[in-house]
């Protein structure tokens, strides 16, 4: 790994002036750490103002969704060739897609081959629920999940894996560290297991699940954590920023 990646999820949030505001409160700190891509993953609404904005910049940009098909009757979906002109990331498979939405491994996996083929970065988001954690299931239950997210996917050095424990997304509660990277390590084993481990060593691991700027340093210093995706503390310029920076500092 040459850069560490710290994505921010700024979720439903944020009108176009509040997220002008946000961008513009953080872009010049955030130029300043090379060891670090910062990736701003805004609402749809935001993505054409925020690419003019960024086009000169380190700053990388994400949108939080996408259909799988190029062009159709889909009302109200955005396609994958609509967001390549944008941006360089795209979340999918996220816990909250996958709660409110139906969306399951199935669509993930058609949604990361057209984010691909179109150019795009996916940030495939696998995690667990607190029922799987406690009945000792979390690490099947994710390898499944990328195991099917990836079918047929042949270039995954194109794919970032964020690993979310959904009992830790907006609760505050985090996952400690030492969960974290047995999860990742775990995670990293399944990517090889599927290609190689030279492969799997370029394969960007991320941690979600209550990032802040108190615990990122902790994060970044395990072996096989190779960033974050920030949920509500991106939704604070300062907080962001702290947080790039501290893990500029940290990472391995």
């Amino acid at each position: 790994m040459t850069k560490a990646i710290i994505a921010g999820n700024w979720k439903m949030n944020t009108s176009l002036e509040e997220g002008l505001s946000l961008i513009l409160g953080m872009k010049d700190r955030l130029e300043q750490f090379g060891n670090i891509t910062p990736v701003i993953c805004p609402p749809f609404t935001s993505l054409v103002t925020m690419a003019n904005l960024l086009k000169e910049s380190n700053i990388a940009l994400a949108a939080q969704n996408m259909h799988y098909e190029s062009h159709g009757a889909f009302t109200g979906e955005i396609s994958p060739s609509m967001l390549s002109e944008l941006c360089q990331y795209v979340i999918l498979g996220h816990s909250e897609r996958r709660e409110f939405f139906s969306e399951n491994d199935h669509i993930v996996n058609k949604k990361i081959l057209a984010a691909i083929e179109s150019g795009l970065k996916p940030i495939l988001c696998v995690g667990e629920d607190l029922a799987t954690r406690e009945g000792g299931g979390a690490t099947d239950y994710v390898k499944n999940q990328i195991t099917a997210a990836l079918k047929n996917v042949k270039d995954i050095h194109q794919v970032v894996i964020a690993y979310e424990p959904i009992w830790a997304i907006g609760t505050g509660q985090s996952a400690t560290e030492e969960l974290a990277q047995e999860m990742m390590s775990s995670i990293r084993d399944t990517v090889t297991s599927l290609y190689s481990k030279n492969t799997s060593g370029n394969v960007p691991l991320l941690y979600g699940g209550s990032v802040n700027p108190s615990n990122i340093g902790q994060y970044m210093t395990q072996e096989d954590i190779d960033g974050a995706l920030v949920g509500g503390a991106s939704l604070s310029s300062d907080s962001f920023t702290e947080i790039v920076s501290i893990a500029a500092r940290n990472g391995n």
